[in-house]
């Protein structure tokens, strides 16, 4: 069998490493990817359309991610196989093309609004895509194919850190607290197509199917084993809370600069309006350059790596970040051909709104696929010390259950099927 593994000395680096410096690192990357342009964009249409109606489901959806991904990395740590490798070796190759294709579909999606949410930020200044857009394609090629997997999970990260100006960005724009409680408790308008797509874009913008290949092909890359779990389920859960709360902070911000009428948001400019009408035109657009490039550079980086990943894995190639391009050419080739053909692609989008919430829909038809291969894939693989008990298992139940249906039913109800 190909390994995609680091070398045996870096396996020694690692050991003399305390555990939590070594851990933390995939949890806190595909979390704040997670709050992508695609994401930021679809909450602050929920916050400018319907206010804090959709604030609950935000807030709900925080438990239901950390189950998710927490069964990602657990079932990583334990076999020290990517989610791909597991799917051919477990159900064949079929499903593993099967999955691999959901997972191109949605980092296609993924991808075109990221290099858009850019090509938006630069129109702000004048800068026109032709120019945005090449640069942001060099940047996210050298950042890979120049470091070995610390260095990318710390410039990640960096990028991803700029996305708390948006909390800012909420506090600042001084939300009513009787407007957020009765918004928590209002009734929903479920009648309403328009209310239920954003709904389902909402919960498809949660758990992502490039989200579980990448973290699960992160710490195997990173060669962690059981003894990282409990400094990896705290990396998990603090960005599963994190990217929540940058959701959150964004559906708030539009919402407090809406003012109770329903507005709708077509272009990153529009966004901008919104933001700088509750925050200051120097502070909103501040917030919204830093916050929304992050994210984007970020989500880039995490989607076309969980595509490489998930191919190479199939294909049985070497696939480590550790190693150089010369040593992994065919993972290296099809990170630079990802990237490459996201920033094409961009040139076809023409309301990043619109399209951020169809690729959320998108996301959110693939869920059943998604997680109910996960959850039959943590049945199989899972010794019994590390599988989920009685308990565990009736919640991942009853929350990947109830994630399906709400964006299956907000699905179909939206579009009248």
């Amino acid at each position: 069998m190909v390994s995609g593994l680091p070398t045996g000395t870096r396996r020694g680096q690692v050991r003399r490493l305390p555990l939590w410096v070594v851990a933390v690192g995939p949890g806190l990357m595909v979390m704040l990817a997670d709050t992508d342009a695609g994401s930021l964009i679809t909450a602050g249409q929920s916050g400018a359309r319907w206010g804090y109606r959709l604030l609950l489901i935000e807030l709900l959806l925080i438990p239901v991610l950390y189950l998710v991904m927490e069964l990602t990395v657990r079932i990583g740590l334990t076999t020290g196989k990517g989610h791909a490798q597991l799917i051919r070796e477990h159900f064949g190759r079929g499903w593993a093309l099967l999955s691999v294709g959901a997972l191109l579909v949605s980092v296609a999606g993924a991808l075109v609004t990221e290099f858009a949410g850019i090509a938006g930020v630069g129109r702000l200044y004048g800068v026109p895509a032709g120019l945005t857009v090449p640069a942001a394609t060099v940047f996210l090629l050298a950042v890979v194919c120049t470091g070995g997997h610390r260095r990318v999970e710390l410039i990640g990260i960096g990028l991803g850190l700029f996305e708390l100006a948006f909390i800012a960005a909420a506090l600042f724009a001084h939300p009513s607290p009787h407007e957020l409680a009765h918004g928590l408790t209002a009734s929903q308008p479920i009648g309403n197509s328009g209310y239920l797509a954003l709904l389902a874009a909402n919960v498809g913008a949660v758990v992502m199917p490039w989200m579980i290949f990448y973290q699960q092909g992160s710490v195997v890359d990173k060669q962690l084993t059981v003894r990282h779990l409990r400094a990896a389920r705290i990396d998990t859960a603090l960005g599963a809370v994190l990217t929540q709360l940058v959701m959150i902070a964004v559906l708030v911000a539009t919402a407090v600069a809406a003012g109770g009428h329903r507005a709708s948001l077509q272009t990153v400019g529009q966004l901008d309006a919104a933001l700088t009408g509750a925050l200051g035109t120097t502070a909103g657009r501040l917030i919204l350059t830093l916050g929304l490039t992050g994210a984007a550079l970020l989500a880039s980086i995490v989607v076309s790596l969980a595509a490489a990943w998930a191919v190479a894995e199939v294909a049985g190639s070497r696939r480590s970040l550790d190693e150089k391009p010369s040593q992994a050419r065919f993972f290296y080739c099809l990170y630079a051909v990802t990237v490459v053909l996201g920033a094409t692609l961009v040139l076809t989008a023409h309301s990043l709104v619109r399209l951020a919430i169809q690729v959320e829909i998108v996301n959110a038809l693939l869920l059943p696929l998604v997680l109910g291969l996960l959850v039959v894939l943590a049945f199989r693989v899972l010794p019994q010390e590390h599988a989920p008990g009685r308990t565990r298992r009736v919640a991942l139940s009853i929350a990947t259950g109830t994630l399906i249906t709400i964006a299956l039913l907000g699905v179909g109800l939206a579009f009248g099927l």
